[in-house]
Order: C-alpha cells, then sequence, then structure tokens
C-alpha cells in the first residue's frame, strides 16, 4: 500500500502533509505505518465530494451497482491473503483465524448482497398506493478496529446498494484494512464521490462528521459511550443512526446440557480474537451445584490457550490491539481479585515468553457476584466469568441483569427448552447449543447495545427512506 499518508476523497488520492498517527503491530509494539490525523477541512471536503455524488448515484440502475459489488467482491477475494496479514499485524488475531474471518467475511457478506439484491423489493404495492424504498443520502461511516474490515463492508455495501453516498472514518488503530478497500474500489466502476475515506481522531474529524448537516446518518459501531455522543448530535439535526455497541453477553448452561460441550463451546466464544469481538460470551451461567466442575473443564480450557505470535499458523490466542486496551484488561483483572472472586486462571501478569507486545494471559474468575463491576462492564479482553445461579428463573434474571443486550447462548439437552429459555433473553440473537452464526439473519442489540439491525435485507433496510405514492 503506497497510499497511507494520503486520503480518498471525490475518487483521488489526496496528500494530507499534516500530524499523523502511528499504528502498532499487536505482537510486538512496534510502528509499522503511519496514517494522516487528518483536519476537520479534510473531512468537509470529502463530505461535499459525497453529497455532490449523491443525486446521480441515488438514480442509479440497480444493474450499475450489482456491477460495482462483483468487481469489490473479486478485488476482495484477490486480495484476502494481503487483508488476513494485514489485520493480524494490527490487531493481534492469529492468522489462520483472521484468513477465514477478517478476510473471509467481507467477502462472504458482500456476496449475500449480490444475491439478494435482484429480488429486494424496492417498490411494492399496498392497495391504491405505491411504497417506494429511496435512499437515506449520505452516510456516515464510524467503524472500530477489532474487525476492521468487516465492519466496514457491513455498513458501505448496503449504503451503496440502497443508492446511498458515503464518508467512511476508520479506526486509527487498525486503518490499513481500508485503504486496501479504497484501493479495490478505486479500481472498480464506481462514481467519484460515492465512497470516501478521512483518517483521523474522532474528536475533530468523527465530530465534523457526526454534525455536519450534508450527512443525513451516521453508522457506528464501538463503544456504548461514543454511541451516546453520537445519539446526541444526530438528535440535533435528526439524522438516522444506526448504532452497534458494546455487549456482556451470558452463556447459560442448563442442568441437563452436556456440561463439557457446553463449556468448551463458551470459552471458544469467549476468546475469540482474544476477547476483542463485543458478542463475546463473557459471563458463563452454571447451576450451583455444578460450579466448581466448570470451573476445573474452563480452567483446563484456557490452558490449551497459550498466547504466542499471531502470525505462525499454530497460534490460537494472540495479543490485544494496543497498550492502552492491555493496560485496561489487566486492570480489570487485577479489579476482579479485588472484589474477592475466585481467580481460577491466568492472572495480571505478563505471559511467559511474550514482553514484547500486547499479551495477557486467558484468564477465568470463578464465584463471580451478580452486580459486581467485573460481572457488569465490558472488559473486551480474554476473561471470562463464571457464575453460579439457583434456578432457571434465576439464570434468566441474571442474563438479563445488565444494561446490555448484543447476544447470547443457551445449552440444554432439549432443543425446545433451549429456545423457550432463548426467547426470555432481552438481546439481539442467542446461539442456542452452538448454532452456526448466519451472515444472513439479523445482527443488532437491545438497550445500550445499539439501535437497529445489520446484515440481510435488515442492513439495507437500515439505509433507505420509506415514501409512498397514493394513486
Amino acid at each position: 500500500m503506497n497510499n497511507l499518508s494520503k486520503n480518498y476523497i471525490n475518487g483521488q488520492w489526496v496528500d494530507w502533509n499534516g500530524d499523523t498517527i502511528d499504528v502498532h503491530e499487536a505482537g510486538t509494539g512496534e510502528v509499522i505505518a503511519k496514517v494522516p490525523a487528518s483536519d476537520r477541512e479534510a473531512m468537509e471536503q470529502a463530505i461535499a465530494a459525497a453529497d455532490a455524488a449523491f443525486e446521480s448515484w441515488s438514480e442509479s440502475t440497480l444493474d450499475q451497482r450489482i456491477k460495482v459489488l462483483e468487481q469489490l467482491h473479486a478485488g476482495l477475494k484477490e486480495r484476502a491473503g494481503e487483508i488476513a496479514e494485514t489485520v493480524c499485524r494490527e490487531v493481534g488475531m492469529p492468522i489462520k483465524l483472521a484468513t477465514g474471518i477478517q478476510a473471509g467475511l467481507p467477502a462472504t457478506v458482500t456476496k449475500t448482497y449480490l444475491k439478494m439484491l435482484p429480488d429486494f423489493p424496492f417498490t411494492e404495492q399496498c392497495g391504491n398506493s405505491e411504497v417506494q424504498y429511496a435512499p437515506v443520502g449520505v452516510v456516515g461511516c464510524i467503524t472500530p478496529w477489532n474487525y476492521p474490515l468487516h465492519q466496514v463492508i457491513l455498513k458501505i455495501v448496503p449504503a451503496i446498494a440502497a443508492g446511498c453516498t458515503v464518508v467512511l472514518k476508520p479506526a486509527e488503530i487498525a486503518p490499513q484494512s481500508a485503504y486496501i478497500l479504497a484501493e479495490i474500489l478505486d479500481g472498480t466502476d464506481l462514481p467519484k464521490g460515492v465512497f470516501n475515506l478521512v483518517c483521523g481522531e474522532g474528536q475533530t474529524v468523527g465530530d465534523t462528521l457526526i454534525k455536519h448537516p450534508a450527512v443525513r446518518m451516521v453508522s457506528f459501531t464501538g463503544s456504548t459511550r461514543t454511541g451516546n455522543l453520537i445519539a446526541h448530535a444526530a438528535a440535533d439535526d435528526f439524522k438516522r443512526i444506526a448504532l452497534e455497541m458494546g455487549g456482556k453477553s451470558a452463556s447459560v448452561i442448563l442442568p441437563d446440557a452436556d456440561l463439557a460441550a457446553a463449556v468448551k463451546g463458551t470459552i471458544n466464544n469467549c476468546l475469540l480474537n482474544s476477547g476483542q469481538t463485543c458478542t463475546a460470551l463473557t459471563r458463563m451461567l452454571v447451576p450451583a451445584d455444578k460450579h466448581d466442575e466448570a470451573c476445573e473443564l474452563a480452567a483446563a480450557a484456557v490452558a490449551k490457550m497459550t498466547p504466542g505470535n499471531p502470525l505462525e499458523e499454530t497460534t490460537r490466542l494472540g495479543p490485544l490491539a494496543s497498550a492502552q486496551q492491555r493496560d485496561k484488561v489487566i486492570d480489570y483483572i487485577k479489579l476482579g481479585i479485588e472484589e474477592g472472586h475466585t481467580l481460577v486462571a491466568g492472572g495480571p501478569e505478563a505471559p511467559e515468553g511474550c514482553d514484547k507486545g500486547y499479551f495477557v494471559k486467558a484468564t477465568v474468575f470463578g464465584n463471580v457476584k451478580p452486580g459486581s463491576r467485573l460481572e457488569q462492564e465490558e472488559i473486551f479482553g480474554p476473561v471470562l466469568c463464571v457464575v453460579p445461579y439457583q434456578d432457571e428463573a434465576d439464570a434468566i434474571r441474571i442474563a438479563n441483569g445488565t444494561q446490555y443486550g448484543l447476544s447470547g447462548a443457551v445449552w440444554s439437552a432439549d432443543a425446545e427448552k433451549a429456545k423457550k429459555v432463548a426467547s426470555k433473553f432481552r438481546t439481539g440473537q442467542v446461539f442456542v447449543n452452538g448454532g452456526d452464526f448466519n451472515p444472513m439473519a439479523p445482527f443488532g442489540g437491545f438497550g445500550h447495545s445499539g439501535i437497529g439491525r445489520e446484515f440481510g435485507k435488515w442492513g439495507l433496510e437500515e439505509f433507505l427512506e420509506v415514501r409512498s405514492l397514493q394513486l
């Protein structure tokens, strides 16, 4: 990539000669790239370009949009190896997983929209009315660092498919895959101004993006704190918002479940991307009389998750993405000890042989008390809370007992019983007995976890306004 010192505005790579932001390698802590710390003027130029391009792109044909997405899909497949290594180095996800997830999911999601678009009803009849679905306008996309390209694709593909124009502010911790995306789009038939990329800090370019009157929608994935700021700013101008934020998801293991399988499934989910996943199952709720056995199983599973170099094919647990995140997680582990929970595995000390980079031991706490900070707050690291419960009603109460509502899991030998319990979760999705993730199903949260849905037709509808013609 030769364009990291630039922004992509109105179909051109625009030089940036101001301050820059260092991008660090998660496994070593070394600086591997520098990107623009852009100013408000650069963001305003990008918004103006998107605004000017909106009228013609909003009237483009479905065939035009599909052709661009087909070209994008081909480019994502062609550069998959480069994308996987880039994200592996920035974020710390082991290369084997990064290949399937960080590089694979963006292509998969793009493909789902290519399959869906030809049959999507952009107009439909309702009695004597023709109902039309029109693009919302210029969309500001603000994306996180944990799944940096995947989260961008979840926004820009349906936005472009809807006929919107886009200004993207990627996360400055892991921005390089967004530059790969811009290079791919630059080689497609997408008209200039439809997609724009400006890199910089949230308090400058992000603030400009969410408050600019030409931006009619903000699609954001990240922390609940930042989502709160965006919601307030959007309210002043009545912008549409789609917010996908934090989680503290519960994995409820019912008394009749296969305990070993349920603990293994929970651990694998909790530690994916070193716990840097908003849907991570970070609270494992177990019957009180099986608590100690569950902790033993969790400790054994965690022992196999030795932190190591994420670029090695055999590594299963990589580092965290930044020094700041590592320090935050270590502080939470220390808090767990201070709060009196039982340290079952791991701890705040650096893992052996991992003196460089941002590594944290996979950590398990037992006898975690509902309502404690460790049980309530999103840690965003490889930390599992084992919470004992008394009966099914108690388990559901604890599972729903946080401000979040993004994901969850239920394990039972009785599939219908598991579904019944899952239906009582105040969350946007529930994995029942380890069911597979479905990229066509709606994804989003209740409560402080978000507003709106991504993936499938629900993801496309977020970028459409509804208009009815009375005939």
